[in-house]
């Protein structure tokens, strides 16, 4: 039986090396502890070096013993967490490729459930050694932290709940990569058909909404039976930890330490009190310079003038190319990362029947290398996402000198500084792209936008504290919890005759499946970006220094410590979001000026 299934599994993984758009990585750091001839998808190989660590654990005398334990422990973590990695790309690329859905699916269902109990047992070694009250207390206070509250959370029933919980999340992505329509005698994807809903011609991008919303609703019963399997899940994880609800309980794990559920719901009183009035301005602006009696959820892409939609590039090459003359625009370092990352083929960018939806950058932890995921269609919001991934790609490039592996990541609200930050920092050179009056429409949408994510945010992240909170809710409920977010942060579209795709519009957002509670930390890290933005409009070298000093620390300090090195404030409340919203009604007049 063995030997049978390790023949399955080699299969299997030469099948996804296939897959990959990457060959063999350079290496980082030689190995010390994991022999290189280990095959990370094979349990029997793994569990004996999670036996030497415990063993060797008690034979630490000192100090420096014990450190060189614990960078062993961070160097299998790092071989298993980039072999999970590259089975996820491999999936996420080939969504409807057997091969590469089930190795996927054996390294989630055989070997995660295995590596969970292994890791505890170290996480208690590690807090209850002697040696541990000797470590440098700056050093590893946020180790200290994390690992304490790992022990806090860990049930071991709550571990194949979690495993069916991913397997259901990879279910959700399958379902929603393979969702094409037939649009004037040619088959597309959903991503594909964004690009008409810039065109200038109303009807066709009526035609072209409502083809997709008519194909996203054929599937609402398998999208619904995905999340309430998932929801069920969840709960039962929260209870099983000792938590009456699932919110409480994802903060919790979310290692949210500096803020709390009442912070993000005042957070969303902010935006509405701050946000909303911006937003209806820029929509009366849209209505009256379109023309119409009323905005339709098909007029919201549109140029205002109704010019020919910005087309920033045709071919991936030339969005690289011109992508990377933006780097080498803003600074030698960033560009050399990533003309490295093209020299290794780091990138999946366009997009493709039976690819997953969204866009992801993934560090590969041994190589410490970052790979790129997106579905690039021709738009400009191609561009950003580019420059946003390209954020966390220079984050994880950053970190490489980092031995300790929980600390080459950093926590997510800071996270999303980097790539935000990075697509205001680009766009000053957008020029790359194109001439001057096109460039200056791109950074007036850009800016437009980051007003119109800001009330999404709000919606997608109360809706969540809805739900999680309000436990035994029926579907119907949950539409009508929904349709008053929408109200509420909406602002002034016209959905009539609609009202059954606006009721299933949370569908399309992919973290309420994937990562629960992952997504206010957009918003909070949206006002960091702002002020890294702020910040370099004032002194470029400076904020850009200040900007790369806090990716440089990864997750070695606590969340406010990271912000303030970056030259930024982390608070979300009315009094940060106020002057922020100034500075963007100040440059969006300058820009429609120009």
């Amino acid at each position: 039986m063995f030997f049978r299934f390790c023949r399955t599994h080699r299969a299997a993984m030469l099948w996804m090396m296939n897959l990959l758009p990457f060959e063999k990585l350079p290496v980082f750091r030689e190995r010390r502890f994991v022999p290189a001839t280990i095959d990370p998808g094979v349990w029997d190989q793994i569990a004996p070096l999670f036996d030497q660590l415990e063993t060797a654990a008690a034979a630490c005398q000192s100090v420096t013993e014990f450190e060189r334990w614990l960078l062993d422990g961070s160097e299998l973590s790092a071989v298993l967490d980039e072999e999970s990695s590259r089975r996820y790309i491999a999936m996420t690329c080939h969504t409807d490729d057997a091969g590469a859905e089930k190795a996927y699916l054996q390294f989630l269902e055989e070997i995660e459930p295995r590596l969970k109990p292994r890791q505890f047992k170290l996480s208690e070694i590690f807090l209850q050694h002697p040696l541990r009250s000797q470590l440098d207390r700056a050093r590893y206070e946020v180790l200290d932290r994390s690992t304490a509250l790992h022990l806090e959370l860990y049930r071991e029933e709550n571990v194949p709940l979690e495993t069916e919980e991913a397997r259901l999340g990879q279910q959700y992505q399958k379902l929603s990569g393979s969702l094409t329509v037939q649009f004037r005698g040619e088959e597309k994807t959903l991503a594909q058909m964004g690009r008409y809903l810039e065109e200038p011609e109303r009807a066709l991008r009526q035609e072209a909404w409502e083809l997709v919303a008519r194909r996203r609703l054929q599937e609402a019963e398998k999208f619904e039976e995905i999340f309430a399997h998932q929801l069920k899940l969840r709960e039962q994880i929260a209870r099983n930890a000792g938590y009456t609800n699932y919110r409480d309980y994802a903060f919790r794990s979310r290692g949210r330490f500096d803020y709390t559920p009442d912070d993000c719901v005042n957070f969303h009183t902010a935006i509405e009190r701050e946000i909303m009035p911006a937003l209806r301005e820029l929509q009366a602006e849209r209505k009256q310079q379109l023309g119409l009696d009323s905005l339709r959820p098909w007029d919201l892409a549109v140029d205002v003038l109704n010019r020919p939609p910005l087309r920033p590039f045709e071919a991936v090459e030339d969005l690289l190319k011109r992508t990377q003359a933006i780097f080498d625009k803003i600074d030698a370092s960033l560009a050399e990362g990533f003309g490295t990352m093209q020299t290794l083929k780091l990138l999946d960018l366009a997009n493709r029947k039976g690819k997953a939806p969204g866009g992801y950058q993934a560090t590969l932890a041994e190589s410490r290398l970052p790979f790129i995921f997106m579905n690039a269609v021709g738009q400009q919001r191609d561009v950003e996402t580019l420059l946003h991934e390209a954020g966390h790609a220079f984050h994880a490039l950053a970190t490489r000198p980092e031995d300790l592996y929980a600390y080459r990541g950093a926590p997510i609200e800071f996270c999303e500084v980097a790539s935000m930050s990075m697509e205001l920092l680009g766009n000053e050179h957008i020029e790359s792209f194109y001439p001057a009056t096109d460039a200056c429409r791109a950074r007036r949408d850009h800016l437009e936008g980051i007003i119109e994510i800001f009330p999404w945010i709000a919606t997608v992240d109360a809706f969540q504290h809805w739900i999680y909170t309000h436990p035994g809710h029926s579907r119907s409920e949950c539409q009508a919890a929904w349709i008053e977010l929408m109200d509420r942060f909406g602002g002034d579209v016209d959905w009539s005759g609609y009202g059954e795709a606006r009721s299933n519009l949370w569908h399309r957002q992919l973290h309420i499946f994937l990562h629960p509670f992952y997504y206010v930390e957009y918003g909070i890290a949206q006002l960091g970006a702002l002020q890294v933005w702020a910040n370099s409009r004032r002194d470029r070298a400076g904020a850009l220094r200040a900007y790369q000093k806090g990716l440089a620390l990864g997750g070695s300090r606590p969340l406010p410590e990271l912000f303030e090195a970056a030259g930024c404030k982390f608070d979300f409340s009315q009094a940060t979001l106020q002057p922020l919203v100034k500075l963007l009604r100040v440059e969006l007049a300058k820009l429609s000026g120009a």
